[in-house]
């Protein structure tokens, strides 16, 4: 037999398979079916905000004056149980001073709104944990991933608690409605919920290797700006949340001047002064306006600064931002000269949602650039 070439023996000897790592251990469709449980939550998150808002817009969330997360689940059915109810809500003020002479029949209407949202909420712990605990039987939990998906059930808890705290501030004394700053609290965690919902949304959507490679060709400087622009805009929702809590988009419809002036009249009229922080309603929506003037002027700025990113997606991104804020401060603005009617309100929160998405959807790209052809 005649003796083999050097070179072939090396270029036609079998190699083992190269072996994946521990980020490709997993099932295959691990990070597909953790990115369809996500976006159930975020839509089920997203209409959980809207009808809160509805909700608050009615005066309908006094109307359950006990937490029951369990039993509660069960509306009254039958006319003792309701009749029951209705003597539970007409011991609080909200219908002693704004609502007393209220029929049984306008009681229903009004108990069924908060029903639906606290019921909506039952249900989205419902969908967490059975997408949380079925990602764990099967074996189909991205690696890595635990913690984070636990920490989205942990802040839904917190977030039914809160619900409750800022309920039980309207069940005394002279209230007509829960505390602005409660709501403030209750609205800005939904938001950061959302948020994280959405980042880990994005993050699902490639293999964990592929966000590996992308992150070498993360921009620092655009993500953060990124990082700027989700800090002020949950800051204006929670600033939004506090114009809502105490009806302060419904008394200066004039623009871009208040009451004719740049400030409006008795802007620190209240003692101590931080008290107009919360329950002015002119200083209340003074800085809200003032807050999204920044937020837009930001906005424009990171766009601009992205136009010199390499990666032309990462950069459309960002537009997609500057559009969005387009939108919603034309639309703020609209629903003030309107007196706020509770279809606006509603469409400039549903704003809101979208463009913190937006925001988190760009920094999300800068960090984890997509891939582009060279042409590109």
């Amino acid at each position: 037999m005649a003796k083999r070439p050097i070179f072939e023996e090396v270029t036609t000897a079998e190699r083992p398979a190269a072996r994946g790592g521990a980020i490709d251990a997993a099932r295959r469709g691990s990070r597909g079916a953790a990115r369809v449980w996500l976006a159930v939550l975020f839509a089920l998150v997203v209409a959980m905000i809207a009808v809160g808002g509805l909700t608050r817009l009615t005066g309908s969330g006094l109307s359950i004056t006990e937490w029951r997360p369990v039993t509660g689940a069960l509306p009254p059915m039958s006319a003792e149980a309701w009749q029951a109810e209705f003597d539970k809500y007409r011991v609080i003020p909200q219908y002693q001073l704004l609502n007393k002479g209220m029929e049984l029949s306008e009681f229903q209407f009004i108990y069924w709104w908060e029903w639906g949202h606290r019921q909506l909420g039952r249900i989205i712990g419902l969908v967490w944990a059975i997408g949380f605990f079925g990602l764990l039987v099967t074996r189909s939990m991205p690696v890595g991933w635990t913690g984070q998906f636990l920490a989205l059930g942990v802040l839904g808890g917190l977030q039914g608690v809160i619900g409750w705290w800022m309920v039980s501030s309207g069940l005394t004394g002279t209230m007509l409605s829960v505390a602005s700053y409660r709501l403030a609290v209750h609205l800005g965690l939904a938001f950061v919920i959302l948020g994280l919902i959405a980042w880990y949304m994005l993050s699902m959507s490639r293999p964990g290797g592929a966000l590996m490679q992308a992150r070498r060709l993360s921009e620092g400087r655009l993500v953060r700006a990124g990082s700027w622009l989700i800090g002020l805009t949950f800051f204006q929702v929670v600033l939004g949340a506090l114009v809502a809590g105490i009806d302060a988009g419904r008394n200066y419809i004039d623009w871009p001047l208040m009451a004719g002036g740049f400030t409006p009249p008795g802007m620190w009229d209240l003692e101590p002064w931080w008290r107009n922080l919360f329950e002015n309603d002119g200083t209340v929506q003074f800085f809200h306006r003032i807050t999204g003037y920044i937020l837009f002027a930001v906005i424009v700025g990171v766009w601009w600064v992205s136009r010199r990113s390499a990666n032309r997606k990462t950069t459309l991104a960002f537009m997609g931002v500057m559009h969005m804020a387009i939108v919603q401060m034309v639309l703020g603005i609209v629903t003030v000269m309107h007196s706020s009617p509770w279809y606006l309100a509603i469409l400039h929160q549903f704003g809101a949602v979208i463009l913190l998405a937006l925001a988190v959807r760009a920094r999300h790209r800068a960090k984890y650039p997509l891939p582009q052809s060279v042409r590109a």
